[in-house]
């Protein structure tokens, strides 16, 4: 009988959502395993190739371990509010919430088609009242204990898509959305205090299972640096320029400093700047940049020196000019820095530019040609010479800076403040009143949520102001506080915002009084695993563990830690082995795949194509391979015995796959996992029978990577219940070794014969048996035996000579 995979598939599916048997139970004495993949943007453009593999991981680790009997919650839900939708609505006039509807209505169907075993009884909408009210509870709350506020400053701003955008949403001077030019402007923006954790975001690490290159990605991004704040007069003023470096030991080395176009001395003393104009016109084109451009080490070097202002040098008492120069930004550091020439490349390229001293204080290395950046004896440093480490010339230098009360050891982050809010419609509401009178207040909790106005406009105004400053009636309120007349906060939050909680919610979708039931936290929390892609190990993970530790810290939540185990999946890349892409044609559309050879056939090559962890291009003979392979297994029905029991030559073979599919499973070495059953397959092939207690073992290995098809045969077969619950089998560790063994026979180093024998056989019998071999016996019969070798497990070796 041909398989029928289109018809197998919607039966199981319906059977499956029928019976509720992927939705997570109520009963917490089972142990519970939580499996988080990132919930999708639900874009018009629909589910693509990657989806699946970093969807197929944890199904089949989930699958695998409910039938071992754990209560599995493997949830999903839609991450749905952000800028493609907001612009596509610009673009078309169809409301952003239409939008998404119809778009999240395809994406589901689609991932229902593919047979995942999500818990579709908790679907999250991040866009959702009942969703963003908890997302609003929470910003409250970080607003309550100074974790979120607003400020003044120079923010990455994008001219298209008319928003403010974080250092993390415009890397490389490019907008994250429409990839278009990014510009500097001032603006008042909304911060969360995320510095604050740095600390506990990098202590968390210690206490997690993350793969090696994601906790290095982690760690690099937030930067903790460990060094001095150091502080230098300014001549003639009453007034100090506090620095802040890693290398306080080259201090002696110091013979210029560099302030940020926008520090605040400038405007201060801009009676005592005797060319200012010419500092005004620099800042001027500073301000035309983005922080990418004006930070590229690789880029000519530009400067004023400020002329009537100058600072001391702490340590030496001699006289340092200031410039300024677009590579100090006001918001690293202290917005200004010291400059050693001689042992930093960018300082040194400035001073030879503008013909600054260039004072070496590190020995090695040739000034006249290049900074030296390595290590040496400390040289040109008073009373820091003779100092041969680097570590010894520091702690001098930080007792030296405590004692005359001029600097002190300090901290510093890479990591800055969470720039959070946007100037666009489709988003959460900031739930903030502006009172002239009270300034900002809160909107009280009982209010929540604050709703997202209907607008029949969504495009953002000239002046970079939020769509939502245009609806009278939704921006004029009254002062909760005073009740005077005041103005509604009109920016909203960034596309981040429902994404760093959203696992917390799947716990407890419904409640309509808390975020999610103290005891189901207690139950659930942590995630055990959450896989997803290496670009979120940094934004995204961040930002969600800086949100639950926070919420750890006020009591709402029982673990500090939100994920226990973080693993991620390597890319499906086109055909041409490049990254897929419409523009280049390559793009597969996973459920063309479906619909040819069924899902099952899609979900087998996903894992078996290579390495899960790692990038591999995609191969339509690949694919087709994967349904011969299924073709196989559904044909072995016909050879089908009534033994209940393995057959005496498949036992150890059975048992060693068990343990290898096991064990990969968990491994996620799902590629070699599917490659231990299609050796198995060969080998019931070449037998050419199969005992009912086989055919129960290898449906029940293979069920979770292809549950369609493993459960129209289980039900064939007459097996007992549902194949999704039936207990995942045991393998027995004695019965994986083979009972016997094949060697071969070597007369004089030349195979001569194969040998089945014990496995346990002893070098005597092994010997004597190869020497009793009538294959063997033409090549030693009356010859002297010079020597005779057993290697346990591989052959007998006879060396001999003519008597």
């Amino acid at each position: 009988m041909r398989y029928d995979a289109n018809l197998t598939e919607a039966k199981w599916q319906k059977i499956w959502e029928d019976s509720h048997v992927f939705e997570a139970s109520d009963d917490h004495t089972k142990p519970k395993f939580y499996g988080l993949v990132e919930f999708p943007y639900p874009s018009g453009a629909g589910m693509h190739v990657g989806h699946i593999k970093a969807y197929s991981g944890l199904e089949v680790i989930g699958r695998k371990r409910r039938k071992q009997g754990y209560n599995v919650l493997f949830p999903i839900g839609f991450d749905a509010y952000g800028l493609p939708t907001e612009n596509y609505a610009i673009k078309t006039g169809i409301h952003p919430r239409e939008v998404t509807d119809k778009n999240i209505a395809r994406f589901t169907e689609q991932l229902k088609r593919v047979g995942f075993a999500f818990d579709w009884s908790r679907v999250i909408d991040t866009t959702e009242e009942d969703y963003y009210k908890w997302t609003q509870w929470i910003f409250l709350k970080m607003f309550e204990n100074g974790l979120a506020f607003r400020d003044k400053t120079l923010v990455n701003y994008c001219p298209s898509c008319k928003v403010v955008l974080s250092n993390e949403d415009s890397q490389g001077g490019k907008c994250d959305i429409c990839h278009s030019d990014v510009v500097q402007r001032a603006k008042d923006v909304w911060y969360l205090r995320i510095t604050q954790y740095a600390d506990k975001l990098l202590e968390g690490l210690e206490e997690v299972d993350y793969l090696p290159n994601v906790k290095l990605q982690q760690k690099n991004w937030i930067g903790k640096s460990t060094g001095a704040f150091v502080n230098f007069t300014l001549n003639g003023a009453e007034e100090t320029l506090r620095i802040y470096t890693t290398r306080p030991d080259t201090l002696f080395g110091v013979t210029f400093m560099v302030m940020a176009p926008e520090h605040p001395l400038i405007e201060k003393y801009r009676d005592r700047i005797a060319n200012i104009e010419a500092l005004d016109a620099y800042r001027t084109e500073c301000s035309k940049k983005t922080e990418f451009e004006r930070t590229q080490l690789v880029k000519d070097k530009t400067g004023v020196r400020i002329e009537g202002l100058s600072a001391i040098n702490p340590v030496t008492g001699k006289d340092v000019p200031i410039y300024i120069s677009d590579y100090v930004m006001m918001g690293y550091g202290t917005g200004a820095i010291m400059a050693v020439p001689a042992h930093d490349e960018r300082d040194y390229d400035f001073a030879k530019k503008f013909g600054i001293d260039i004072i070496p204080v590190i020995e090695g290395g040739n000034i006249e040609e290049a900074a030296y950046t390595g290590d040496g004896n400390v040289i040109n440093s008073g009373f820091l010479n003779g100092c041969t480490t680097k570590q010894e010339a520091i702690e001098k230098m930080l007792a030296h800076l405590a004692a005359e009360g001029i600097g002190e050891a300090g901290v510093q982050y890479k990591m800055k403040d969470w720039a959070f809010n946007r100037q666009r419609y489709w988003g959460e509401p900031i739930p903030i009143v502006h009172c002239p009178t009270c300034g900002m207040v809160p909107v009280p909790y009982e209010e929540l949520p604050l709703r997202l106005p209907r607008a029949d406009s969504f495009a953002p105004g000239s002046d970079g102001e939020s769509p939502l400053a245009k609806i009278e009636e939704f921006v004029n309120c009254t002062c909760p506080k005073c009740g005077g007349a005041a103005r509604r906060e009109t920016d909203t939050m960034p596309q981040w915002a429902g994404s760093s909680w959203y696992f917390l919610r799947y716990i407890d979708p419904k409640n309509t009084e808390t975020l999610a039931d103290k005891k189901e936290l207690e139950y659930w929390m942590p995630v055990d695993w959450y896989n997803g892609g290496m670009e979120h190990v940094t934004r995204h993970m961040i930002y969600s563990r800086f949100w639950h530790h926070f919420l750890h810290d006020i009591g709402a939540v029982p673990t500090a830690e939100p994920y226990a185990k973080r693993t991620a999946q390597g890319l499906i890349l086109g055909p041409d082995g490049d990254k897929m892409s419409k523009s280049k044609g390559n793009v597969v559309d996973p459920l063309e795949v479906v619909d040819a050879y069924g899902a099952d056939v899609l979900r087998v090559y996903i894992l078996f194509m290579g390495d899960y962890e790692k990038a591999t291009p995609w191969s339509e003979n690949g694919v087709k391979g994967c349904k011969r392979f299924l073709d196989r297994v559904w044909a072995l029905q016909d050879a089908l015995t009534d033994d209940e029991e393995l057959s005496e030559d498949m036992t150890a073979p059975f048992h060693r796959t068990l343990k290898k599919v096991t064990e990969d499973i968990e491994a996620m070495k799902f590629n070699t996992a599917i490659a231990a059953m299609m050796t198995l397959l060969n080998q019931l092939g070449e037998k050419g029978s199969v005992t009912r207690g086989e055919w129960q073992l290898l449906l029940s290995m293979l069920n979770p990577f292809a549950p369609h098809i493993t459960e129209e045969m289980w039900e064939a077969a007459g097996f007992e219940g549902m194949l999704a619950t039936a207990p995942w089998p045991a393998y027995d560790e004695a019965k994986c070794a083979e009972s016997t063994i094949e060697i071969a026979v070597q007369v004089n180093g030349k195979l001569r014969s194969r040998l089945t024998v014990a496995a346990d056989v002893t070098a005597a019998d092994a010997i004597a048996a190869a020497k009793a071999d009538e294959k063997t016996l033409p090549f030693i019969e009356g010859m002297q035996f010079v020597k005779e070798l057993y290697v346990p497990g591989k052959l007998v070796n006879l060396v001999v000579k003519p008597q």
